[in-house]
């Protein structure tokens, strides 16, 4: 996904979760030692998420789940219009692990990032659809990681799409709105 979002000239940042302390609760700080107002600071300031994780017995990790927990400090926040803290912001997943846990992983997430304000536009995910194995696996290497390629590419250009057009719709609605005003 990132690739077709940087193909796309979108800026992209990777940001792991794992190499930062995020303590544990459900407000945008946790006090001293705790590195969660920054990586919230770099959401809000994003106009895409994604959110990777692998899948462990048909669940999102460990570190997938403390960023949803964090993010549950958000559900109160709102900007100076009253909204949301992350209205007008997209999200989407990549899950590794094959489909019987991903679909139920995805659905989490989607579910956690619309209560915090994200829209989660159709086919806004992928997740690895093969593996992983132990070393040098045949499948690796044949047409069947396609679906994986093909399917991360139509969740960039879909996630990024959805804020170019809301962006048209809402210039469109202003003009719109002003000629009624003036009318």
């Amino acid at each position: 996904m990132l690739e077709a979002l940087r193909d796309d000239g979108v800026e992209t940042e990777i940001v792991r979760v794992v190499d930062h302390t995020i303590h544990p609760g459900v407000s945008s700080d946790e006090g001293d030692g705790d590195q969660w107002p920054a990586i919230r600071e770099k959401l809000l300031a994003a106009d895409i998420l994604l959110v990777a994780t692998p899948t462990w017995l048909g669940q999102a990790s460990s570190i997938a789940q403390r960023v949803m927990e964090r993010m549950d400090g958000m559900l109160s926040e709102t900007d100076e219009d009253g909204r949301p803290v992350a209205y007008n912001r997209v999200a989407g997943f990549v899950v590794t692990g094959n489909e019987d846990g991903a679909h139920h992983v995805i659905s989490q997430l989607a579910q956690c990032v619309v209560d915090v304000g994200y829209t989660v536009p159709g086919q806004a995910w992928t997740y690895w659809n093969k593996g992983p194995g132990p070393g040098e696996e045949v499948y690796l290497t044949t047409e069947e990681t396609d679906w994986s390629d093909r399917t991360g590419r139509t969740a960039a250009r879909t996630c990024w799409a959805w804020p170019a057009r809301y962006a048209q719709s809402l210039w469109a609605h202003r003009v719109a709105s002003a000629a009624r005003r003036v009318a």
